[in-house]
């Protein structure tokens, strides 16, 4: 979730960041290199990109919002479920977000690749920052409405669908391309740091302050970050939107752009596989669906919601470490690679993790998992930023947070359904052993990916 800035200051931006020359309607950066960072420098978090003004104030808008928004993340479950006594209810919630983030993100990815994209991420953050001034209303006012929540819900995940391709889209016009996993890496690390302190922030917050307040800092945050994305520079279309009609004026986004977006991924291998790549971690390697009857079983000794708890931390847990260990791989150029080494290095933590009948080596394999999740997660985005042009930037990651928010909730129902079968510990050791080796298998048998650079 992102915001703005003011055009007079925008102008000032231009003319007096040391580091970025951005042209009238380009925001292209300087291809400069710092110094080689020496000593133990070299292996903490890379921060070449905050050098970058522009970067630096899309960076600290995520930086704001990354707690706030996993504050009413846990808020509207907690309300739906005050309200109902009912866990289907969240569930029926959790889908209601679901599509309208899936149809807004692919058409939202359209739309980033026609308009300014600073233009629409102010327009969809204040969408978001409304849609949380709302929830404090019915909060506040106490109307207990299920279907209001919903609603709120449904608008609010329709509004960051369209919000996510521009920000992410945005990212390469802000920095070179050879500090591009760096930036990946900050924005990744800021958002898991968020997923890890928001819940713990909200469960202390609920019984002293009560939910009103948790949507009223969400919605505060979201102003503080909307400002932030107001000082940035236009971002126009590099290259002009192809298609008019028969008057001469230009087409209008619609289904047709977002199947060129399908048909150019599917003609080009390394952007595919990068995606395939993703897909097989999430949907056979995510586990996450049977936490809770590992920690009621396996793990119970160690006390069940202790247990439960370090199982969904474990993973954030060791991203951010990876995050802030980013300069010990961020400078790597072959990114094909790192991508299937991560994505392999994922499948075996996660093997481990079904192996291990002790809580302690469990949650260090899914710490590793973590880790490997950070890499995977910096080079995807990489690959995805430099291998797309411009003009496809957006449809590209549209796609990228459809499958984001799709891919784990097929692996809950596939491990689920699995699970249930064959128990959770054999479900979760043979998904990972599969995400390995089908890894392996993806990258003999398109050398092309594993080779790619930069």
């Amino acid at each position: 979730m992102d915001a703005g800035g003011h055009t007079t200051a925008v102008e000032t931006a231009r003319n007096t960041d040391d580091n970025t020359a951005n042209t009238a309607n380009t925001a292209t950066p300087e291809d400069t290199t710092a110094p080689p960072k020496t000593g133990w420098r070299r292996w903490v978090m890379d921060t070449r990109p905050l050098r970058h003004r522009p970067f630096r104030r899309l960076w600290s808008s995520t930086t704001v919002t990354a707690v706030g928004s996993q504050l009413t993340a846990v808020a509207v479950p907690k309300q739906i479920y005050d309200i109902t006594g009912s866990s289907a209810w969240v569930g029926y919630a959790s889908f209601a977000g679901l599509l309208p983030l899936v149809v807004f993100a692919l058409w939202g990815g359209v739309i980033a690749d026609r308009m300014d994209r600073r233009t629409l991420m102010l327009l969809t953050n204040a969408g978001i920052a409304v849609t949380s001034v709302l929830f404090w209303a019915q909060s506040f006012a106490g109307l207990d409405s299920v279907a209001l929540l919903m609603v709120l819900l449904a608008a609010q995940q329709g509004f960051f669908g369209m919000n996510s391709p521009a920000r992410q889209a945005s990212i390469a016009r802000l920095v070179p391309a050879h500090e591009l996993p760096a930036a990946g890496a900050l924005q990744s690390t800021v958002a898991q740091t968020g997923m890890i302190v928001g819940p713990l922030l909200a469960g202390a917050l609920i019984p002293v302050l009560g939910l009103p307040v948790l949507y009223l800092i969400d919605a505060i945050a979201l102003c503080v970050a909307l400002w932030a994305v107001w000082l940035l520079p236009a971002l126009p279309p590099l290259i002009e939107p192809a298609g008019e009609g028969a008057d001469g004026s230009r087409r209008r986004a619609g289904w047709r752009d977002v199947a060129d977006g399908f048909r150019y991924i599917a003609t080009h291998r390394i952007l595919l596989l990068s995606f395939l790549a993703d897909i097989i971690a999430m949907v056979f390697g995510m586990p996450r669906a049977l936490f809770p009857q590992l920690a009621a079983h396996t793990y119970a000794p160690w006390g069940e919601g202790f247990a439960l708890g370090l199982l969904f931390a474990a993973i954030p847990l060791g991203a951010v470490t990876g995050g802030l260990m980013s300069g010990t791989f961020s400078r790597a150029r072959r990114h094909g690679l790192m991508v299937t080494v991560a994505v392999v290095a994922w499948g075996v933590a996660i093997t481990g993790f079904g192996l291990s009948a002790n809580l302690w080596w469990a949650v260090a394999f899914l710490a590793l998992a973590g880790v490997a999740d950070m890499v995977s997660m910096v080079f995807r985005g990489a690959i995805l930023q430099s291998a797309a042009t411009d003009d496809m930037r957006g449809r590209m990651q549209g796609v990228f947070t459809v499958v984001v928010a799709g891919g784990p909730r097929l692996a809950d129902l596939l491990h689920g359904t699995v699970g249930s079968l064959i128990g959770p510990r054999a479900a979760v050791t043979a998904g990972g052993l599969l995400v390995a080796v089908s890894t392996l298998g993806l990258a003999a048998a398109v050398p092309a990916f594993r080779r790619y650079t930069a």
